[in-house]
């Protein structure tokens, strides 16, 4: 018997190398034959929502989709399990070194044909094909992916308890490729907005995200400011750049690292690490790349940094079609 494909490991990521990419479970309920006319009267506007997001963003987990759509785990867990048995979703449950992985979902071949009919395009420009999940469970970059998502997850479902607080957009990375690879490649760009940054843009702060989990060198992390630098003069606009490690210990050689450089190059950066930023990433856990600088939160950071402007690119042209549009990071509606 050959042997089978090795999960994702490695520096940063969460998942063990292991024989299987999941653990033994009962069997789930059969999936329902179905096709995408039947399912007119029972899909939701936000059933529809979280089919665009699964596939802007490649794999969200249980708990990230609960955050930012449903109000309870079990609410969620059967809508999700609903679903998934009319192959919209699809999902796996990677190993990991101790305990159970939540559930990471994907996009679902039922849901890649309803969104190409949504969106007016062939289901080829989606990009999906029957292989997608198996590829994305066995990436190595499956540890960093969903260490993205759920930073930005957390940002975004702030919104649901804080008024006027949280993401007004959020590009993943692909978005970001398609907009602007031939300067910089950031893992995210997003627009985070708070009453108490006192500024009157609802994009208060518009940063790129560097979500970095300690497999590249530092000489290559540094050299990857220079392409920020290219794309804020070229563009004549200004993101601020945050860059997310795994631990403290890597923020501070990174800080050592980068901090002329940022400076020479008169980029806004600021840094923290997972080891502050478990639960609550707009907190006080992000330190620029300036002498003396002490831990802020995103809303400080806005005010401190006033020359801040959201990037270029994110009008709408005419090669725009809805598939490539942003998703909104919050559903229209979040009944129970």
């Amino acid at each position: 018997m050959p042997a089978l494909p090795r999960p994702a490991s490695g520096p940063g990521s969460r998942y063990t190398a292991r024989a299987a990419t999941t653990r033994p479970r009962p069997t789930p309920p059969a999936r329902r034959h179905t096709d995408v006319v039947s399912l007119t009267h029972r899909l939701t506007e936000r059933d529809l929502w979280l089919t665009a997001m699964v596939h802007e963003h490649r794999v969200l987990t249980a708990p990230q989709i609960t955050r930012l759509a449903f109000s309870s785990p079990r609410s969620a867990q059967r809508r999700l399990r609903t679903l998934h048995q009319y192959a919209v979703l699809d999902s796996f449950r990677p190993l990991v070194q101790t305990g159970s992985a939540p559930e990471h979902y994907t996009l679902g071949p039922l849901g890649a044909t309803l969104l190409a009919a949504h969106t007016g395009c062939e289901p080829a420009a989606l990009g999906w094909r029957p292989t997608s999940t198996g590829r994305i469970a066995y990436s190595p970059s499956l540890g960093h992916d969903v260490g993205v998502n759920e930073l930005l997850t957390l940002l975004a479902a702030q919104a649901r308890h804080t008024t006027r607080t949280g993401l007004a957009l959020w590009l993943s990375e692909r978005s970001c490729a398609r907009r602007w690879d031939d300067m910089i490649r950031p893992d995210a760009y997003a627009h985070w907005q708070d009453p108490s940054s006192a500024a009157e843009s609802p994009g208060a702060l518009p940063f790129f995200l560097e979500y970095d989990t300690g497999t590249q060198s530092l000489s290559r992390v540094e050299a990857k400011l220079a392409g920020y630098a290219a794309f804020t003069t070229s563009t004549r606009t200004r993101p601020a750049l945050l860059i997310h490690t795994r631990t403290a210990s890597r923020d501070r050689a990174l800080r050592h690292r980068l901090t002329q450089p940022a400076r020479d190059l008169n980029l806004r950066v600021a840094t923290s690490s997972l080891d502050f930023t478990t639960d609550t990433p707009w907190g006080p856990w992000w330190t620029p790349l300036e002498p003396a600088a002490r831990r802020s939160t995103l809303a400080v950071l806005a005010t401190h940094w006033t020359d801040l402007t959201p990037a270029a690119g994110l009008e709408p042209t005419d090669a725009d079609t809805a598939l490539t549009l942003p998703v909104p990071p919050l559903p229209p509606a979040t009944p129970a």
